[in-house]
């Protein structure tokens, strides 16, 4: 773990700094992909701009909604950059309503968005991996496999850095598949939700932290499983095949 990283008088947050390398790297990428789906680098940065102040308000909100006392003892907490102060539920709801809103004032075709946007998604989940490596977030569940790492008084399976090498993974892929000059408007993204839920649902038993349902059963594997499915009903359509 390396939650803070000190340069000098410096301190700076690591996981904060990861997140932030995810999102400039991944609009980058997406700036140059945009043009291939009719979507200008000006129109992805302010859809991306607009819901990522959205996401970071409604993360916040929401996490102030869920446990008030926390920032009772100390107001000034509201203001404070510490990631581990939003819920990230309530900050994707809000940065999803805005991107829709915007998109629709804008007249954005939601397909060609997606596909645009791909890439941007596929880099911010590596940037993400590296922000739970870095804090010790999303850890595994005690290994006594050669390869486990001493987190949290105990030897646990890396899952960060399964999950970092599955985004590098599925980034490399849609690399590929984007070359392909027959790509019907919609497959990448729905290729990259097919792929991350795959591996969400992979990874997912190796946690040390999933949130249980129903007597054992893992929400993350239940809401991968769900995607899928839509993914395969999207990638049907897309191909022409029977609803």
């Amino acid at each position: 773990m390396l939650p803070i990283l000190q340069i000098g008088p410096l301190a700076l947050q690591t996981p904060g700094l990861m997140y932030l390398l995810g999102l400039w790297f991944g609009l980058s990428l997406a700036e140059k992909f945009a043009p291939k789906r009719s979507i200008s680098a000006d129109a992805l940065y302010n859809l991306v701009f607009t819901g990522l102040i959205a996401g970071i308000l409604g993360a916040r909100l929401g996490y102030v909604i869920q446990y008030p006392n926390a920032f009772l003892s100390s107001p000034f907490s509201l203001v404070s950059l510490n990631p581990g102060l939003l819920d990230p539920f309530s900050g994707f709801a809000a940065a999803l309503i805005a991107a829709l809103v915007y998109g629709a004032r804008q007249k954005l075709k939601i397909w060609n968005t997606l596909d645009a946007l791909t890439p941007f998604f596929a880099v911010f989940m590596i940037g993400a991996a590296l922000a739970n490596a870095a804090s010790g977030a999303a850890f595994g569940m005690e290994t006594s496999l050669p390869w486990g790492i001493e987190l949290w008084g105990a030897k646990r399976h890396p899952t960060q850095f399964y999950e970092l090498g599955g985004a590098i993974a599925i980034l490399l892929w849609l690399g590929r598949l984007s070359k392909r000059t027959d790509l019907s408007t919609g497959r990448l993204f729905l290729t990259f939700l097919a792929l991350t839920a795959g591996a969400r649902l992979f990874f997912e038993a190796f946690r040390g932290d999933s949130t249980l349902i129903l007597g054992g059963i893992r929400a993350a594997q239940v809401v991968a499983w769900l995607v899928l499915a839509g993914v395969l009903w999207g990638l049907a359509r897309i191909n022409g095949a029977p609803k």
